[in-house]
């Protein structure tokens, strides 16, 4: 059973070390902070792009719904302060890192496509369950020394379903 706190990648590959720590330990610490500026400096902001897939496998459905980086902050902080307005049977961050997964990093060069999975969820104190059942696909850059997210499409389904 592997350990959800334990970065999968090691020091020896401080390209994935450094991409799994970005994408997993401090996303999931400052979403539960709601503080973005815990993250901030992990974005590429010239030439960001979000993309929503909307728990869609076709890509007739996703929309360009972060055409920056503003626009995705923005989001983000809404979506972490309602997060944390909520109340859980659980230990929140347990159960996130839990759920996610990110074993499958492609580098090529500067740049690097990260696979990050969502596959569980949280127990509310009210009884019901929180799905966390979706995936995200990173783009991200060597930028000044400094692994960045340059882009993602988010909120896509997982699995995606069955291939054509």
């Amino acid at each position: 059973m592997r350990d959800p706190f334990q970065n999968p990648f090691p020091t020896s590959d401080p390209a994935r070390h450094a991409i799994w720590d970005m994408l997993v330990t401090r996303d999931i610490d400052a979403f539960l902070a709601a503080d973005w500026s815990l993250v901030a400096e992990d974005f590429v902001e010239d030439g960001f792009l979000g993309i929503d897939a909307r728990r869609e496998t076709s890509p007739d459905n996703w929309r360009l719904s972060f055409p920056s980086l503003a626009a995705y902050r923005d989001e983000w902080v809404r979506q972490a302060k309602d997060f944390a307005g909520q109340s859980f049977a659980e230990d929140p961050r347990a159960a996130i890192f839990a759920t996610t997964t990110l074993e499958d990093i492609e580098i090529n060069a500067d740049l690097a496509l990260a696979r990050k999975k969502f596959d569980g969820g949280l127990k509310k104190t009210d009884g019901s369950y929180d799905v966390m059942k979706w995936q995200t696909v990173y783009y991200c850059r060597l930028h000044h020394g400094r692994w960045k997210i340059c882009g993602f499409t988010g909120y896509l389904p997982n699995p995606m379903g069955p291939r054509a």
